[in-house]
Order: structure tokens, then C-alpha cells, then sequence
């Protein structure tokens, strides 16, 4: 095919779209149905309109090849693990029973059976659940889900192309099942697991696919030799099938690596690439291998992570030097739509000024359709889009809004001093316990409590007049004082204000920080009906007044015992946000945690003398190359010691983690220097306890003992059961006892139960301690 027939072919095209629907009808459907007042069938009727206004408005919108099976009820990593039959064997009677049941079960839990482990999907704050998999493991097809949404956007008139995880992904993302041998590699099963795919590949042929894409990101991360080779294997056998769909392998996130070679000499139809700047270097590792001849290549020059506007004319130039590496070019995001909300233009209270820079889901859909009619027509076919993105580009790079001169010049002056406490843990360990006088295994939360319908009305009452400042804040202070109440009732240690007035953890300091923007309608899936509005960092970052000084003081004013502060690190503020792409990671993440350092100083000032500076996404951030990972850990620990460095040896800092692989970061957990870290380990079994203490951890931990995402009521046998496995690896002066996480999302009886099982469960360890040592 010559250059111009491969322009001419260009089509436009997207991996995945949004879920939830412009006003977030599924999740209502799905946690309606959860408490019975949805039908099984209504939820379903749901589902299926969504997906069929989602594909309609991207074929309207000129997506040419709409993706089918990337909609799902939960997770598309459980819907694989279905379509799979890896059901674990605790869940397989439920899902015998009734399939929807079984499959939120395996998701959320009962209060009899555990729920599969949730972690992050890459370095993104998307959550997967994490396969369960062993020796034993019998796969067997059912491409139910996969066959009906084709067929739907197939009935709709439409091009569609199944999307499915790969086989070396799904083993690689899986873990070895509970009672199975911790060295278990889920890889050896691949010969057991390709039969399957072979079968879900030739039920989606029939059904009418041409072409199914089979996404692999687990192969750019670094990947050992006989890694790569499974998946040279993989493909060797899918693609030597007789009766199966064109294959497209897709890739996103990074660059491919070595593994780039290894997909392009496969027997499969296509490749799916990253060509965004996080992964720049696919282009010339694509040119070094000889390209793609004969071959489907779609290009993912529109970043699918981030909601920034496109440069269209550095993507054409990309797209341009493409042409001539593959038999036939099209034009995609570099990865699912699904990590950006869904439409910048319902948004009302952003400058217009600004709003002109953002794309979201359909201004990236109808991105994509401009670089693909420009790349098969000509730049004369798209003039006007591209004088219009000059001017938001141009706009945006010499705006006012962008920079802060005293920002950067507080910026430019830190020294290594301000990131270093004055004294070692150990002399501050000894300070923090005579200030403090807590008891053996303290007992403490994360930090929110349960965020109730009267909360959020009573914020939705204030947005929209029907109360006034002083009668919201009555609310918010009856809220605190009952959250204390309980707390010192239960027999709670450390105690919380709850954060009965902050809408998300990320947002309620954006919303106070200058340079942010917030959204109203900017929803992200977070995992199952969770869903987050991360704000917009677009400028400057400094902290015009105090942030949480208020509450948290007041909050002290009702106890004797310590009310910790809460914050969010400088990590987490840039992670759970659409960070600004002009100015390297690095500076924007030191800004940040000047600003929150005013914080900390200021809580301190005010008598606070437990301060908690949340990092849940400092592993998730991780670049997925290790070669990166130096760098990121540099600047990333530095920000958070720059936000607690300030404070006297008494005051003790606690940060926070969950849902995420901590073992390759334990260093860098040690390197932030704080006095107590609380970290996710009740779906993991306390397996981050025995990595710090393989690591030599020498400060405090609190393993999580409840795991706060699922509806189950942990027991105090339960949790004591987990605390003991606590104390095998960290000494009990060091050991914390706490959840998982915040309790934002769970209903007040179960946090009640909860908490007063975990509180017995300390006091019952605390006793058996006492008895050895007598």
C-alpha cells in the first residue's frame, strides 16, 4: 500500500469509553440494585442503554470502529476472570446461584466470604481485582458477556471491535490463591489459558467481530526474558488459529521495550501503541525494528489519561512519520477513555478562558476524529480546527493563571535542611511516647467517617441557598462532636474529627489552594461505583489561609486524647488530580508541599499533636520502568519530608497508604521519614507487615485489620487473627491497629460493629501480650 491509500485508510478509532453515563446512572442503578430497589433486570436495562448512547455518540462524533465489551458492571479485569471460569472457590456456589450475585460478591464480599484483593491498575488510581489463581486452576470459556455487546453495537449499524485483557496480562496481573504456595508463577498456566482465549476468539468470530483487540500493558513494564517469550508463545499460537478475528494487540501507558520486537514479529494483524511523550521512544524503537509492513498499526497520539487539549499539529507530524512504518495507520487515544470524565462543556463555573484547554472524553473523541480526516484528507480539510487549537495552546502558554513569581521563588529557595527533622526517629520516639502516653497497640482510624445522606444534603443545602453558612457549620459541628463521642466511648486511642466536611480528600484542598480548578460534573471511575472528581491543577500553587485548623482544633477542644490532623500529601494532590503537562512533575509536587507545610506548622501552633499525611498514591505514581524509578522516588519523598519537616520532636506524623504493591517501594517508605505509617493488609493478609520487616522498617506500623471496601463486619477473632500475624513480623511497641482505610464510604452500623470489634481485638492481644510477659 503506498503512503497516500494508507492516508486515505486512516480511521478513527478509541479503546474504551466512560462508563457511568453523563449523570452517573449506573452507579445508582448498580448500588440500587445492591439495596433492593432496583430489579436485576432494570439494572441491566440501564446497562444497555448506556452502552448503546455511548456508542452512538461515538460514531456521531466520527469514531469510524467502536470498542464493545470495555463497558462492565464493576471491573473489566473480574469481567476477564469470568469470562475465564477462574471463579475462586469461595465464591463459586454464589455464582452458581445466580451469576450477578456471585460476580458482585467476588467484588464487594458478603459477610461470610472475603472479596477478591482490589489493587491499582498500573500507575493510574483505576482499581482492579486481582485474579486468584494455583496449580489447580481449571479454565473454561464464557464469552456470554463479550458475544452480547458485540452484537448490541453490531445491531446499532456500527463497526465494532471487541476489547478484551490479554493472556499474559491477565496471568501477570494475577496472584497466587489464598492456601496456595507464595512462589507460585500464574505464567505456567498459559498453556491452559490460551484454549480458552482460542474459544472466546472464535465465539466473537461468529457472532460477526472482524477484528478483536487483546490489550497487553503488562509488557511495558520491565519483563524478564522467559516473560516475553510466553508472550511470544501467546501470540505465535492465537495467531496460528484458523477461524479467529484479525488480532490487534494494544499497549498503553509507556513504552514497549523489549517487548516491542516481540509483538511486531507475532502472526497477528496489528499493533496498538503509545505515542504520547510518556512514551515518545515507541516511535524510534517501531522505526528500528523495520515498522510494521503489511501490517495495522493504531496510532495513540491523543493522551488519554490527561485533559489538556491536543496539539494537533505535533500529533499530524507523529501521525505523518507513521505513515511510512505500517501497511495501514489509524488514530486513537494512547490508552482507555475511561481514566477522564466525560465532557468539559457541561462544565459552568470554569473560566472560559480556561475551559478552552480541556478535553474530556468527547472533546478527545472528536480530537481523535479531526487527526484522522487530517491525516487521510489533508491539513487543508481541517484549517478551522487547527486555528482553533493554535489559539488554546497559544492562550494557555502565556497566561497570567500559569505562574506565580513568589511561588517559585519560595520554590527556588528551599535547601536540603528544610526537608530533614532536626532530631533522629529514635529521640523523637522517645519525646512522642512521654507527650503522648498511649498504650500497647494503639488503636486509631485513617480519618474520615461515614460521609451520611444528611452530610451531603446538608452540602448540596448550602450550594443551592436553602441554608446558610452558620447553619451548615451547626450541622458540621453536631457531626464532629458525634464522631468523637463514639470514638471515646468505643475506646478509641488516636482519635479523628471524621471529615464530616470535606467532599473528597483531594478536592476539599484544591478547592482552598490557589492554581486549582475544580469541576462540577468531571467524574472518574475510581473502582466499582466509586467515583472521584479529580480537580484541575493549572497554575501556581500557594495556600492562601489556613485549610483545617478550624475543625481539627475544635475537634481537640471535645477530648483529652489526641485528635490527629489530616491531610493530603503533596503525592496524592498531584496523582488524584489532571496535573499540569508544562513544568516538570517534580516542581509541581514542591509547591504543593510548601503549601501543605504551611499547614502542618500551623496545626501544630494550634495544639495539634498527631498530624497524618495521607500518600496513598505514592506507589501508584511509580513509573512502570524501573529505569525511571530513581528520579520519581528523589523528588517524590523529598515533597513529603518538605511537608512535615517543620515540626518539634513531639509532634508525631503519620502517613497513610492502601490498594497498591508496596514491597518494591519500602525503601522509599523509609526515606519519608514519618514516626507511624498505616498501610492496606486485610485483603493481602498482612503481606506489606512482612515486607517492612524484611526491609528492616525501624519506625511504627499500622497494618490495616479491617478491610473498609467490602460490607463485611470483620469479627474480633478475626481481626485479633490478624494482629497476631501483625506481630510476627513488627515488635508490639511499634505495632498500630487501624483499618484499612478511611470509612468514608461505609454505613454507620457496620463502622460501629467494626470499630468496637477492632478495639476488642487490640485489648485481647494487649492481654495475651501482658500474660507471656508475666
Amino acid at each position: 500500500m503506498t503512503t497516500k491509500t494508507a492516508a486515505a485508510a486512516a480511521r478513527a478509532t478509541v479503546y474504551g469509553y466512560p462508563r457511568q453515563g453523563q449523570n452517573r446512572e449506573l452507579k445508582k442503578a448498580i448500588e440500587g440494585y445492591w439495596k433492593g430497589r432496583v430489579t436485576a433486570d432494570a439494572l441491566r436495562t440501564t446497562a444497555a442503554d448506556l452502552r448503546r448512547a455511548n456508542w452512538q455518540e461515538l460514531a456521531d462524533a466520527g469514531i469510524a470502529e467502536v470498542p464493545a465489551g470495555d463497558f462492565s458492571y464493576y471491573d473489566h479485569v473480574l469481567d476477564t476472570t469470568v469470562m475465564v471460569g477462574a471463579i475462586p472457590e469461595r465464591h463459586r456456589a454464589a455464582v452458581d446461584a445466580d451469576a450477578l450475585d456471585g460476580y458482585f460478591a467476588m467484588a464487594r464480599g458478603t459477610q461470610d466470604v472475603a472479596p477478591l484483593e482490589m489493587t491499582k491498575w498500573f500507575d493510574t488510581n483505576y482499581h482492579y481485582l486481582v485474579p486468584e489463581l494455583g496449580p489447580d486452576t481449571v479454565f473454561t470459556a464464557d464469552s456470554t458477556k463479550q458475544v452480547t455487546e458485540l452484537k448490541e453495537a453490531l445491531a446499532l449499524g456500527l463497526t465494532a471491535r471487541p476489547v478484551l485483557v490479554g493472556p499474559v496480562t491477565y496471568l501477570l496481573l494475577s496472584k497466587p490463591a489464598p492456601g496456595v504456595a507464595a512462589d507460585f508463577d500464574p505464567l505456567t498456566l498459559l498453556d491452559r489459558l490460551l484454549p480458552v482465549y482460542a474459544e472466546v476468539l472464535g465465539d466473537l468470530r461468529a457472532a460477526g467481530a472482524e477484528w478483536v483487540q487483546l490489550d497487553e500493558p503488562a509488557l511495558v513494564q520491565d519483563r524478564t526474558p522467559a516473560e516475553l517469550n510466553a508472550a511470544a508463545r501467546a501470540y505465535r499460537d492465537l495467531g496460528a488459529l484458523t477461524d479467529r478475528p484479525k488480532l490487534l494487540v494494544a499497549s498503553y501507558f509507556d513504552r514497549l521495550g523489549d517487548a516491542l520486537p516481540v509483538l511486531a514479529k507475532a502472526p497477528v494483524e496489528g499493533l496498538a501503541l503509545d505515542f504520547t511523550d510518556a512514551a515518545a521512544a515507541n516511535l524510534d524503537a517501531l522505526a528500528a525494528v523495520g515498522g510494521l509492513p503489511g501490517k495495522r498499526l493504531v496510532a495513540g497520539v491523543v493522551n488519554g489519561r490527561n485533559i489538556w487539549v491536543n496539539d494537533l499539529e505535533k500529533s499530524l507530524a507523529t501521525l505523518g512519520t507513521l505513515l511510512g512504518l505500517a501497511d495501514r495507520v489509524d488514530v486513537a487515544a494512547s490508552c482507555s477513555l475511561l481514566h477522564v470524565p466525560l465532557d468539559a462543556s457541561l462544565e459552568r463555573d470554569i473560566d472560559p478562558q480556561i475551559l478552552r484547554w480541556l478535553a474530556f472524553a468527547r472533546q478527545k473523541t472528536a480530537e481523535i476524529a479531526t487527526l484522522a480526516r487530517g491525516l487521510a484528507q489533508g491539513t487543508d480539510a481541517i484549517t478551522a480546527e487547527l486555528a482553533v487549537n493554535r489559539a488554546a495552546l497559544s492562550s494557555r502558554a502565556t497566561s497570567p493563571i500559569t505562574r506565580d513569581p513568589a511561588v517559585r521563588d519560595r520554590a527556588a529557595a528551599v535547601t536540603g535542611s528544610d526537608t530533614r527533622r532536626a532530631q533522629a526517629y529514635p529521640e523523637r520516639a522517645v519525646a512522642q511516647r512521654a507527650h503522648l502516653g498511649l498504650p500497647l497497640l494503639p488503636t486509631t482510624t485513617i480519618g474520615s467517617f461515614p460521609q451520611t445522606t444528611e452530610l451531603r444534603t446538608a452540602r448540596a443545602d448550602l450550594r443551592t441557598g436553602r441554608i446558610d453558612t452558620a447553619g451548615y457549620e451547626e450541622r458540621i459541628r453536631n457531626e464532629i462532636r458525634d464522631v468523637i463521642s463514639f470514638q471515646e466511648k468505643t475506646g478509641i486511642d488516636v482519635l479523628v474529627h471524621g471529615e464530616p466536611e470535606r467532599n473528597d480528600m483531594v478536592q476539599y484542598f484544591a478547592e482552598q489552594l490557589t492554581g486549582y480548578l475544580a469541576t462540577q460534573h468531571g467524574w472518574v471511575q475510581s473502582y466499582g461505583t466509586r467515583y472521584v472528581r479529580p480537580p484541575v491543577l493549572a497554575g501556581d500553587i500557594s495556600r492562601p489561609d489556613p485549610m483545617t485548623v478550624r475543625w481539627t482544633t475544635y475537634a481537640q477542644s471535645l477530648s483529652d486524647r489526641p485528635v490527629k490532623g489530616m491531610l493530603t500529601g503533596p503525592v496524592t494532590m498531584l496523582a488524584w488530580s489532571f496535573v499540569r503537562d508544562d513544568q516538570p512533575l517534580g516542581d509541581t509536587a514542591r509547591q504543593v508541599a510548601l503549601a501543605l507545610r504551611d499547614e502542618v506548622n500551623d496545626l501544630e501552633t494550634n495544639g495539634t499533636s498527631v498530624i497524618q499525611v495521607d500518600e496513598p498514591a505514592l506507589r501508584e505514581t511509580l513509573p512502570l520502568r524501573a529505569a525511571d524509578h530513581a528520579s520519581y522516588l528523589a523528588w517524590a519523598t523529598e515533597a513529603f519530608r518538605l511537608t512535615t519537616a517543620g515540626v518539634r520532636p513531639e509532634t508525631q506524623i503519620h502517613t497513610h497508604m492502601c490498594y497498591a504493591e508496596f514491597g518494591d517501594i519500602v525503601q522509599a517508605i523509609d526515606d519519608l521519614d514519618a514516626d507511624v505509617i498505616s498501610l492496606e493488609a486485610a485483603r493481602s493478609h498482612m503481606q506489606v507487615a512482612h515486607e517492612l520487616a524484611e526491609h528492616g522498617y525501624p519506625r511504627e506500623a499500622g497494618p490495616g485489620v479491617y478491610d473498609i471496601h467490602s460490607p463485611r463486619i470483620p469479627s474480633n477473632d478475626e481481626a485479633a487473627s490478624l494482629l497476631r500475624k501483625g506481630l510476627e513480623a513488627i515488635p508490639a511497641e511499634r505495632l498500630w491497629v487501624n483499618p484499612d482505610c478511611g470509612l468514608k464510604t461505609r454505613g454507620w452500623p457496620e463502622t460501629r460493629a467494626s470499630l468496637e470489634n477492632l478495639v476488642a481485638a487490640a485489648r485481647t492481644v494487649r492481654g495475651e501480650l501482658d500474660g507471656s510477659t508475666a
